[in-house]
């Protein structure tokens, strides 16, 4: 029992040690690619340092919940890795503890590492996002510093922009200036011309002090002509002039009410409560968007009286068709007009009717129809961008509701991700294990992130999309969790190596050299014998062979699915060619180890490689005829001297 208390020790040391220093890592990652965000808001507003350091404060808080499970996975990775590299885990399987065990303090770790998470997602979080917004924006209206550059307009002041070709930075004077003030409208705009001009603030920092010397001032004046030529202007020479600009450069802190709507300021309670009010208050909406456009021109009900523009119509026809027809036809008309005052708009032919109205009357009516037609064009947009708005932001607070759920299993599943995985890697440090679980995360932020935007655009059910990263992702730490607990090399590199070199048919290379020690001399008279043999079956086997043309390839292949003997024969000969590298590579002498190296090394499992088995067999016959002949006049020949 105290081996086991200890070896949670030892796993929670290791964890925890690596786990503090992976956080702040994760931590400084993810804010530096929070601040690209909004570096344009920080930069050149002359903010004091206690402004930043709330905005760094309140941006670590709302990243913690996505440092965590980066976090997590870096820990994990690295520390089962560098267990396993020291073969520390290996002592552990040995001594009978199963890799479940071995995870078991860190797994209630982090679980509860999940669940605060969780806590702080839904009580810090939102709280830290609702200063950190309501930050941004009092940035975003704080004014600019003057830093006005040489030879551009410089637009940072309100309806100003001011041209400097020459400044000097010690004494602040400015020369060769032209302003183009507009406060009073661009169609009354104030253009000045001076050689030289000082720019200042005030002290309660609220307005600027633009002094000018030796210059001109041209006004346009309010005229009602035409042309350009006639509008009356104004021109003003001056040698000192004066002017104050509003310009605010002071921080002010935004209303609090303008950011507390948005759904990243809430807590699940909160969430639930105003989906439950926003769905009410939309679908009563929708509903009497509904009825109103019932009422209109979309649904028109079966019997009404004509509207004016009809009966003006009709009234038309009946005079034309009146002073055109006989006396006789006068009766039936007078009835069928007085019939068409109830008659249901279904039944009246607008293209006989419009065929007897003249055409200034016919353009009115078309034109008023066309206008009734925008008009509902217009109301039917309106209401559809309304109800949209209110689907979106429906969407978007239930985007944080999973979102908090999500973000929180992510550290288990980064976890089940990370430990196994370092366990079958065996490979520890900050090299290997950072870039695997940097791939990890990445594939995991791009899932997240598009699940997130097709959810935000209605295009997939938000749950669908909010817990798509966990789908894709959660099978992959349970296949790493079962293979490292049965001890599978997944990541043996030289396994897969292997099957490449065979599927594309790479083979080694023979590397004889001569031996330092060795126990058994080579029987070179039972190595002639042998040679004889290989030589001779070599070639037997070779003669039955077909020729490198299409037709002998297709035989050889009916052969060889039909024929198991000649497979045989060609095992036996890799067999037997074999047995000779083994025994003479026991061999003193250099030019038979020379002539070894030549030898192939042979695969007869696959029929493909027809014309490399031809090319094997001449080599096996060629250098068996050397080191047979070789053994025949130099070894056998001298030991028998």
């Amino acid at each position: 029992m105290r081996l086991i208390k200890r070896l949670d020790l030892f796993i929670l040391k290791n964890f925890l040690t690596l786990f503090a220093g992976t956080f702040c890592i994760s931590l400084f990652v993810v804010m530096m690619q929070f601040l690209w965000k909004y570096i344009n808001d920080l930069v050149g507003k002359g903010l004091t340092f206690d402004i930043y350091a709330k905005f760094f404060f309140y941006a670590a808080e709302t990243l913690v919940p996505m440092a965590l499970p980066l976090a997590i996975l870096l820990a994990s990775l690295i520390s089962f890795g560098n267990i396993g590299e020291r073969l520390e885990l290996l002592a552990i399987k040995a001594a009978g503890i199963s890799l479940f065990r071995t995870l078991r303090p860190l797994i209630i770790l982090v679980s509860l590492l999940s669940l605060g998470s969780f806590h702080f997602q839904n009580k810090i979080a939102p709280e830290a996002q609702q200063n950190l917004l309501q930050l941004l924006a009092s940035m975003k209206m704080k004014s600019p510093e003057l830093d006005i550059p040489e030879r551009v307009f410089y637009d940072g002041i309100e309806n100003i922009n001011l041209y400097v070709e020459r400044k000097n930075e010690d004494t602040g004077m400015l020369y060769n200036v032209i302003i183009y003030n507009m406060q009073d409208g661009v169609n009354k705009a104030h253009i000045i011309l001076a050689d030289s001009g000082h720019l200042e603030t005030t002290d309660d920092k609220m307005h600027l002090l633009l002094h000018l010397w030796q210059g001109e001032q041209f006004e346009n004046l309010q005229s009602d002509a035409l042309q350009a030529r006639d509008v009356p202007y104004r021109r003003e020479t001056f040698v000192e002039k004066h002017f104050i600009i509003d310009f605010d450069t002071n921080f002010n802190m935004a209303d609090q009410e303008e950011v507390a709507g948005s759904a990243m300021t809430k807590d699940m309670g909160k969430l639930v409560h105003d989906i439950d009010s926003m769905e009410t208050y939309y679908d009563s909406l929708s509903t009497v968007f509904k009825a109103d456009m019932q009422r209109s021109a979309l649904n028109i009900p079966h019997k009404t009286r004509l509207s004016d523009y009809d009966s003006m119509a009709i009234a038309h026809m009946k005079d034309s068709v009146r002073r055109s027809l006989e006396k006789e036809e006068k009766a039936a008309l007078a009835r069928r007009a007085e019939r068409s005052k109830t008659v249901p708009v279904a039944s009246v032919n607008i293209d006989s009717i419009m065929a007897h109205v003249d055409p200034q009357q016919k353009q009115r009516i078309v034109m008023a129809a066309l206008q009734k037609a925008g008009f509902q064009e217009m109301d039917v947009s309106y209401k559809t961008d309304v109800i949209e708005w209110g689907d979106k932001q429906i969407r978007r607070h239930w985007i944080q509701y999973w979102q908090k759920i999500t973000m929180s299993l992510a550290c288990l599943m980064f976890f089940f991700i990370g430990a196994p995985l370092g366990a079958i890697i065996r490979k520890g440090g900050l090299g290997f294990p950072v870039v695997v679980a940097v791939i990890i995360f990445i594939v995991y932020y791009i899932i997240n992130t598009f699940g997130m935007k097709v959810s935000r655009e209605g295009e997939m059910p938000v749950w669908l999309g909010m817990w798509l990263s966990t789908i894709v992702l959660a099978p992959l730490g349970v296949f790493f969790t079962v293979k490292s607990n049965n001890d599978s090399a997944v990541f043996n590199f030289d396994a897969y190596v292997n099957i490449w070199k065979r599927l594309l048919g790479i083979r080694p290379k023979r590397n004889i050299t001569r031996k330092e020690v060795i126990i058994h001399d080579p029987d070179y008279t039972d190595m002639h014998q042998t040679l004889d043999t290989l030589i001779t079956t070599s070639r037997q086997y070779l003669g039955t062979l077909p020729r490198s043309t299409f037709f002998g390839y297709m035989a050889y292949i009916l052969r060889y699915w039909f024929s198991k003997r000649e497979d045989m024969k060609a095992e036996g000969i890799m067999l037997m060619t074999e047995y000779v590298v083994e025994v003479l590579s026991n061999s003193k002498d250099r030019q038979v180890l020379k002539w070894l190296n030549g030898y192939p090394v042979m695969d007869t499992r696959s029929f493909r490689f027809y014309r490399r088995r031809r090319k094997d067999l001449r080599a096996v016959i060629k250098y068996s005829e050397k080191i047979d002949q070789y053994i025949i006049t130099h070894i056998l020949n001298e030991s028998t001297k």
